[in-house]
């Protein structure tokens, strides 16, 4: 029997619905890295003004945001492998080259994406990931879960580590760091140069910091770490069947109950704590970081426990229908966010970069929402994948699919 993509009767609602609510939560924090130098996603006080309303923004988007739908999205990315392998074996007994053939083209698209258009791309380090743990599909969903936990906290323990061994570092390391953490002016006119520049000076750095995120930071202290364990929990959730909207809404309310104040309470002392050290880096970049980084997990599986509530009711079907739509062009629909940030904010655009504050910056990810929202669904009436979903499985399957309905 030969593979095809899958059909749209084949596909899971709530796997469409939370997608696309991740997809468009992601942009509030990316919006950041569009428009401001890089320091400030990380410390609030490198860049841009932080008082009244764009300091609500900033702790509201901190609170809520960070963190939260990148994970939701790396989860439902586990859960995708499970899907995609499993209907391959159903139907040849093999899943192995589909699934690599299918990440390779993943990371194809996400290097041409990182070093061209933004650095911040998270489609690499998903493939990267992806190699790796295709062999631990197969293994039971508990094993998975703790394996997944695990692998995730190894990320704290690295952090914790380099926190309490800093009286040990190097000068230079010392310097280095202060230096990203809380960049001088001149080296925050460069970046600004740089990407308000012409195409090659934004190309160059992009690639720049692209291959530092693909390399150093990858395997040392963020990427691989953070994103397979969401993964291998992704893939233990939805074998025990917690995607699939089956279960009754009783069975969500626990984790919305127990993890939400728990993952509130977290990010909120930390938040506390980390004004309370002047996001200082000797304790916000590495101990500080933690309370999010932890409480952003217990969230983000409160969250999709909401939505799973949301997906089995009667209500607000239409928006349903276009979260699904803009989940089902995830793909397009993620570097199509790209493609308006860049231009609205870099130099081959309107060179907005660093010129604007955070509380409009929430403006533009509102009207991009409303365009995303309003475009995905007549699209789907009319094509049966999104531009840049048609073209991964075209080159996944080997074969030119079909496009138009």
């Amino acid at each position: 029997m030969s593979l095809t993509p899958t059909q749209v009767h084949e596909r899971i609602q709530s796997l469409d619905i939370i997608r696309g609510i991740a997809i468009l939560g992601i942009l509030i924090m990316n919006i950041q890295s569009f428009s401001m130098p890089g320091s400030a996603y990380s410390n609030p006080m490198a860049f841009g003004d932080l008082n009244g309303v764009n300091k609500w923004v900033w702790v509201i988007s901190h609170v809520f945001a960070d963190m939260k739908f990148m994970n939701i999205f790396s989860i439902l990315f586990g859960a995708g492998i499970i899907l995609v392998t499993s209907k391959s074996e159903m139907k040849t007994g093999k899943s192995a080259v589909l699934h690599y053939k299918r990440t390779i083209w993943l990371l194809i698209i996400g290097l041409f994406h990182a070093h061209l258009i933004w650095y911040g791309d998270i489609l690499v380090i998903y493939a990267l990931c992806a190699f790796i743990l295709y062999p631990l599909r197969n293994i039971k969903p508990s094993i998975q879960l703790l394996l997944g936990l695990i692998i995730f906290s190894i990320q704290s323990i690295m952090y914790l580590f380099f926190g309490a061994t800093i009286g040990e570092w190097p000068a230079d390391s010392l310097t280095e760091m202060t230096q990203s953490w809380a960049p001088t002016q001149e080296r925050i006119n460069f970046e600004i140069g740089m990407i308000t520049g012409n195409l090659s000076q934004q190309i160059q750095f992009n690639s720049a910091v692209a291959t530092y995120l693909e390399t150093n930071f990858f395997v040392s202290l963020y990427g691989f770490w953070r994103v397979s364990g969401l993964m291998l929990i992704g893939m233990a959730l939805y074998k025990l069947g917690f995607f699939t909207a089956n279960k009754s809404n009783a069975y969500y309310y626990k984790p919305i109950f127990i993890l939400f104040p728990v993952g509130f309470i977290l990010i909120t002392i930390g938040l506390i704590k980390n004004f309370n050290a002047d996001w200082n880096w000797e304790y916000s970049r590495f101990l500080g970081s933690q309370f999010n980084y932890w409480g952003s997990l217990f969230l983000c599986i409160a969250y999709i426990s909401i939505l799973m509530i949301f997906v089995n009711s009667n209500i607000l079907k239409s928006l349903k229908n276009r979260f699904a739509a803009v989940g089902r062009m995830a793909l397009t629909n993620y570097i199509s966010q790209s493609i308006m940030c860049t231009l609205l904010f870099f130099g081959i655009g309107f060179g907005l970069f660093g010129q604007i504050d955070r509380w409009l910056q929430i403006i533009v990810v509102l009207l991009i929402w409303i365009m995303q929202l309003i475009w995905s669904k007549p699209w789907l009436k009319k094509f049966r994948f999104g531009p840049l979903e048609w073209l991964w499985r075209s080159f996944t399957y080997g074969k030119k699919q079909k496009f138009i309905k």
